[in-house]
């Protein structure tokens, strides 16, 4: 089968997602456009120089809605006979964007592609489109559903995580993401966002809190303990599906959780002829993607269960991996990640994540793989994963390997 290879690697700054976040005047559209310039500008695409591009985001309604991939598209300067695909497998929308493409690639389907994914959670509302999921009650009745910050909570019960760890999780995630930017690790990947007089509106993450202890975290109340107790009660929602919990730990707050932000990333990847057509040279080959579907209930244990899967299926051990890249889209999520391999923690996140610098949901999949291939690069490492929890229960992984 043919490899398919990264040959770059951009993303945005990740602005506020609120209203006075510096990237709120952008659309979706248009900070998709610019993240699809800077690939094109950086690697000189003229023409149909790529079979297409494939571009995640989860709340696909109002600017957002349609087929946002295309439209993206007609607003670059991409030409028009490259087309555009959308599509969302929520907060994995961005990697699986990147893993579609790589497969298209290895079974022959075009040489080149543009894979990664766009959030503006300022402008457009997280769970605005209405999902099912939430809303059907006899859907939502079937999977015992409950909100992602209650699934988080049920891990730290399951698993036995604490406040303190969790609040210490975060601190750390905070202090590498700062250290990270003062160090200029991020130089390569991340453009500035220029309004359209060339003026720069944002050139770092915005929503980082550098000076972030554990007693300002300490000062916060749970965040889901009052929907999870009180009103709608979802914590005897989940006894249901967990009789043996006779109460749920609620140690999750704004602190310790991923931030709403607004931002895109984008991946250039490619077979070696399509590196010798535009002459590129290629950073990493994607050796491998899985993903897989889990409990809807606890809903974010998926990136251990996935890992497993992608292992098992490389015929590789995780001690073959020498970085990893775990969504923090909530703490109890990566301490479960690092209890269940028994990984040592400097190697998860090197350089802070989500808790640190937020989430926007259709790009991070894809920010997180060109954070793993830049850290790679810096440490002189050869091989590392980057996984997600997803909502509804699924996971998704991508081991990549330095060429």
């Amino acid at each position: 089968m043919t490899e398919a290879f990264i040959y770059d690697t951009v993303r945005t700054p990740r602005g506020k997602g609120r209203k006075d976040g510096a990237l709120h005047e952008v659309t979706s559209v248009r900070l998709s456009a610019l993240t699809l310039n800077a690939l094109k500008e950086r690697n000189n695409l003229e023409g149909h120089a790529v079979e297409d591009v494939i571009w995640g985001n989860v709340t696909q309604v109002m600017e957002q809605g349609g087929c946002l991939a295309r439209s993206a598209v007609l607003a670059s300067d991409l030409d028009q006979s490259i087309p555009g695909l959308a599509i969302n497998r929520f907060c994995a929308s961005g990697m699986e964007a990147v893993n579609l493409a790589a497969n298209q690639v290895k079974g022959g389907a075009g040489d080149g592609y543009i894979a990664g994914g766009v959030e503006m959670m300022g402008r457009v509302a997280m769970g605005s489109d209405g999902a099912a999921i939430a809303v059907d009650p006899s859907l939502a009745m079937e999977t015992y559903f409950v909100p992602q910050g209650i699934s988080a909570d049920i891990i730290a019960t399951e698993y036995g995580f604490s406040r303190e760890q969790a609040d210490a999780l975060a601190v750390e995630s905070q202090r590498r993401a700062k250290a990270a930017w003062d160090d200029n690790r991020f130089a390569k990947s991340v453009i500035t966002v220029r309004d359209q007089n060339g003026l720069a509106i944002l050139d770092h993450d915005e929503y980082m809190r550098p000076g972030t202890d554990m007693q300002a975290l300490g000062a916060l109340n749970a965040s889901f303990q009052m929907m999870g107790e009180v009103m709608p009660g979802f914590d005897a929602v989940a006894k249901l599906k967990y009789p043996h919990l006779e109460k749920i730990n609620h140690i999750h707050h704004a602190g310790n959780s991923s931030g709403i932000v607004d931002g895109a990333a984008a991946v250039l990847i490619g077979n070696k002829e399509f590196g010798i057509r535009h002459g590129l040279k290629p950073r990493a080959r994607i050796k491998a993607t899985a993903k897989i579907g889990t409990d809807p209930t606890i809903m974010l244990t998926g990136p251990v269960p996935v890992t497993e899967k992608i292992l098992a299926e490389t015929g590789m051990s995780i001690s073959d991996l020498d970085l990893f890249e775990v969504n923090e889209a909530f703490a109890s999520v990566v301490l479960r990640f690092m209890q269940a391999f028994e990984v040592d923690p400097a190697l998860v996140n090197p350089n802070g994540g989500s808790i640190a610098m937020g989430h926007p949901l259709g790009a991070t999949g894809a920010i997180i793989i060109g954070t793993l291939l830049d850290e790679l690069e810096r440490q002189d490492k050869t091989c590392g994963l980057a996984t997600l929890c997803i909502a509804s229960g699924m996971g998704a992984a991508t081991i990549i390997e330095r060429v």
